[in-house]
């Protein structure tokens, strides 16, 4: 029999926590104020940090919490600090495991939390078995692995390693024009420093060539008439290739994205979630289910999609050249905070939509159900005929039956 893998999704904050949670994520990595890869992710304050592993751990999830920063000198302290804050949460109420890339950082997680199980990033250039080895006699548990690998690299990897030490691979979600992410193109353009967690993403910017002898003339590098984006990856998407996956001994299926909505996280979550399990019940019922994942998988935001170096290095076809736009079929309404004895759907609003809408109810369990929104009132009862302005809590009449949890979504103007 096949061994389940775990499916890891991102959080950028504590609602699309609880939503990866309730919509089948096995396990949520989330990075906290500091020591972490994406400052301008939300990302969690210690409070929220222990209300969000409460919550995983009522519903029997985990919560990794990253902290893989490259460190300089400076930095060294309060990271001794902030894991003897993440020590005294406790065993049960604190995070599952750490994921660290430099060995500095690892070797004072060792020390301050010697029972911590720590998961050794992407970032850390995992490519060959005796790194793996090595990371295995220093304690680590898991071994994130360098996006650059073939799945026969990792199926190499997998019989060079102890059969103890966990695999994890991206599957779906972004990809670096960098090496396993190490990218100084930020810190050049911008000063900031993307090895810090302060990455302003210049690989999506649109480039011009200057010839040294004539400085101050741009000539711009045609594709086509509108230009190219020579460092656009497009989006890893391996949600028609879950056989292969299992198959490679990969025990953590990875989606990145830590500065995601709660729409793109349940979709891909859900998504990811029910390919698993059908593959697992049965391969032919997955086949059989392709359709689905496919059209669902394409209603969160995406830059078309690639699976990157799985099956050997890619080639142009992996890139964008004429646009750094994503793709967006679905725009995201809010999620069902509670259910009003009228049937009411409580949401926090996070996009426009009027009385008279066609919208979309997802949810958790698979399925999708049209509704049409009857009424809109706000905290004070009155009416209205539409919600303009984000982050308003409204009270939703639909023409269907919503449950808590339930995702709300409508289809992107053309």
């Amino acid at each position: 029999m096949r061994k389940k893998p775990e499916l890891l999704i991102p959080a950028s904050s504590l609602e699309v926590l609880k939503t990866a949670v309730i919509f089948g994520a096995d396990a949520v990595y989330i990075g906290g104020e500091a020591y972490s890869l994406r400052e301008k992710a939300k990302n969690f304050s210690l409070e929220e940090m222990r209300e969000g592993i409460a919550f995983a751990h009522l519903h029997g999830k985990k919560v990794y919490v990253t902290a893989n920063i490259l460190a300089h000198n400076s930095d060294l302290a309060g990271v001794e600090e902030y894991f003897t804050q993440l020590g005294d949460m406790g065993p049960d109420n604190g995070p599952d495991a750490l994921i660290i890339s430099d060995p500095g950082v690892f070797s004072i997680a060792r020390k301050t939390l010697p029972e911590m199980d720590i998961h050794i990033s992407t970032q850390a250039n995992n490519t060959n078995y005796l790194t793996c080895r090595f990371w295995w006699e220093q304690g680590a548990k898991r071994i994130v692995t360098a996006r650059e690998l073939t799945l026969e690299e990792i199926r190499q990897l997998r019989r060079q390693i102890p059969e103890e030490m966990e695999l994890e691979s991206f599957v779906h979600g972004a990809m670096c024009i960098s090496y396993s992410g190490r990218c100084l193109l930020s810190n050049y353009f911008t000063g900031r420093d993307a090895n810090q967690g302060a990455c302003t993403h210049p690989c999506r910017w649109k480039y011009a060539v200057v010839e040294e002898q004539r400085p101050g003339q741009y000539f711009p590098v045609y594709e086509n008439e509108r230009g190219t984006y020579i460092f656009n990856s497009k989006d890893l998407n391996m949600i028609e290739h879950i056989g292969d996956l299992l198959e490679a001994g990969i025990d953590s299926f990875k989606v990145e994205g830590r500065m995601k909505t709660a729409l793109y996280v349940a979709t891909v979550a859900r998504t990811y979630r029910k390919a698993i399990d059908d593959y697992l019940e049965s391969p032919e019922k997955y086949e059989a289910n392709m359709d689905w994942y496919r059209k669902e998988i394409s209603k969160c935001t995406y830059r078309q999609f690639t699976t990157g170096f799985f099956y050997g290095k890619p080639g142009q076809e992996t890139q964008i050249y004429d646009s750094s736009v994503y793709e967006k079929e679905y725009i995201y309404l809010g999620i069902v905070e509670q259910v009003t004895k009228a049937g009411e759907a409580q949401i926090t609003q996070r996009n426009k939509f009027s009385v008279g809408d066609e919208i979309e109810v997802m949810k958790p369990g698979g399925e999708n159900r049209r509704a049409r929104v009857l009424g809109i009132a706000d905290q004070d009862g009155d009416q209205r005929e539409s919600a303009p302005h984000p982050r308003e809590t409204l009270f939703v009449k639909l023409d269907c039956e919503v449950c808590k949890y339930d995702l709300l979504r409508c289809k992107a103007f053309a």
